[in-house]
């Protein structure tokens, strides 16, 4: 039984592909095909789809994050694995394989996995306010063998104005580490999420970036040569052209049916107190209502607003495969060049002091802003060395560098792509592995038949 390498170059299309000599070179002796992703198509819905063969009204994950009824808060990028729904793809392998090794490397849902090896950024937040770079790793002396051989985990590159390529390369490390020791290795390759949300898809940085991150994973792809490893690359979803950012939020309080409540000036989200308001993911946005006497007009003032495509309901979210108790009541799509921001105050001055900063677990929806430094201030960078002055002292700090003006971001994602162009792919070293197409919710059997234990396959029969 070989082993098995899945890399997911996230953002990976056939467009990119063409200045990614090492992937291009995979897929032309192996195979490829044009994958079709999941609604949302966003990081958490389709790796889970990848893992688990189901859509999110299967396996729960309806977004990167959503609204947690019991608890009556908005919480975005949760890491335990116990939120997705359905055995993974390690999982059924075991009930033919036991013994069966698994390392995953920076893919979403790790803490709680009953992989062999998990890596997963995970700050370290210290009793006085300060945040530190990190991961969390298990078995825990991993942490000290790969803080040794690459450095601390670069925190502050794998998301927000600096991030960079220098994540990619700390991941691909953690990744020929482990590699030699499991039977499966995931690894998740952010790099293409940055330049192109940033710049949009057709500028020469995501180009660049592309050569990038095709430069950075050749190490990892020498390795599973040399070790005779199968190798398998796939994305998430492609990312395309931005230039509408649609404030759902700020309409539903304009109709008096979204509240905030008031601390030291600032404006906070109150979805207790509510009639409605959304969770903004990119270009998807699930809206929570209340009382379903609301639901029509909540309907009217969302598919009014420029840049919504679509409203579901219930039988729409069924159609698309997101009728999961944790979707919104209505489901917002996005038109192809629009996304929905999370922004709710009215005043930028009664803005909440987080939405300047980078802090993905406390703004109650997606913000790509936090990938760009504010081009309106012209002492940005300035302030922010001041600030990393004061981290290095031991002093607290707020990184308030975010611009609350959403037109800059030049990329976004989430609905299903309109062109193949702009779709995500699967590639494989092997030949003849794949079609023309796979939809995402077919990668896991094709994951399963690669390992030689196919989607029906009896626990306990012979694998090749």
């Amino acid at each position: 039984m070989d082993k098995l390498l899945v890399a997911d170059v996230v953002g990976l299309t056939p467009d990119l592909l063409q200045h990614m000599p090492r992937l291009r070179s995979l897929a032309d002796a192996g195979s490829s095909a044009v994958l079709e992703p999941v609604l949302p198509a966003v990081t958490c819905s389709v790796q889970s789809t990848f893992l688990t063969g189901l859509t999110p009204a299967g396996h729960g994950i309806v977004g990167n994050g959503w609204y947690f009824r019991d608890l009556g808060e908005v919480h975005l990028w949760r890491q335990h694995n116990r939120l997705v729904q359905g055995e993974k793809l390690w999982e059924t392998i075991r009930r033919h394989l036991p013994g069966y090794t698994v390392a995953n490397v920076c893919w979403w849902y790790a803490m709680g996995a009953t992989t062999d090896w998990t890596v997963t950024p995970r700050p370290i937040y210290y009793a006085d306010g300060k945040k530190a770079p990190d991961c969390y790793t298990r078995p825990p002396e991993l942490h000290d063998e790969l803080v040794a051989e690459l450095g601390e985990f670069p925190l502050f590159q794998y998301w927000g104005p600096t991030a960079s390529i220098r994540s990619t390369e700390w991941i691909v490390g953690a990744a020929r580490h482990l590699m030699p020791r499991a039977d499966l290795t995931l690894a998740y390759l952010p790099h293409l999420d940055y330049d192109l949300q940033r710049f949009g898809p057709d500028a020469p940085q995501a180009r660049q970036a592309a050569r990038a991150v095709d430069t950075a994973l050749a190490p990892l792809l020498d390795d599973a040569a040399r070790l005779g490893a199968r190798v398998v690359v796939l994305s998430e979803y492609g990312i395309t052209r931005a230039d509408t950012p649609v404030d759902v939020n700020r309409a539903l309080r304009a109709a008096g049916l979204l509240e905030v409540y008031t601390q030291d000036g600032m404006e906070y989200l109150d979805p207790w107190a509510s009639r409605a308001f959304a969770v903004a993911d990119h270009q998807v946005a699930h809206v929570y209502v209340a009382d379903p006497a609301d639901l029509e007009r909540v309907r009217s003032v969302c598919a009014g607003l420029t840049g919504v495509a679509d409203v579901l309901d219930k039988s729409g979210r069924a159609e698309v495969g997101l009728d999961h108790e944790r979707a919104g009541e209505l489901v917002l799509v996005a038109e192809p060049t629009a996304w929905f921001t999370y922004y709710y105050w009215e005043d930028d001055d009664r803005a909440p002091d987080f939405a300047r900063g980078v802090e993905i677990h406390r703004k109650p929806g997606y913000d790509p802003a936090e990938l760009l430094f504010d081009p309106e201030d012209r002492l940005v960078k300035a302030k922010a060395a001041l600030t990393l002055a004061r981290k290095a002292a031991g002093l607290r700090y707020a990184m308030k560098v975010v611009p609350l003006d959403p037109s800059p971001v030049r990329g976004t994602h989430g609905r299903l792509p309109a062109r193949d162009a702009d779709a995500p792919m699967m590639l494989c070293d092997r030949p003849g592995v794949l079609g023309d197409r796979v939809a995402a919710t077919d990668v896991r059997d094709l994951l399963l038949d690669l390992v030689g234990v196919g989607a029906g396959t009896p626990a306990g029969s012979p694998v090749p």
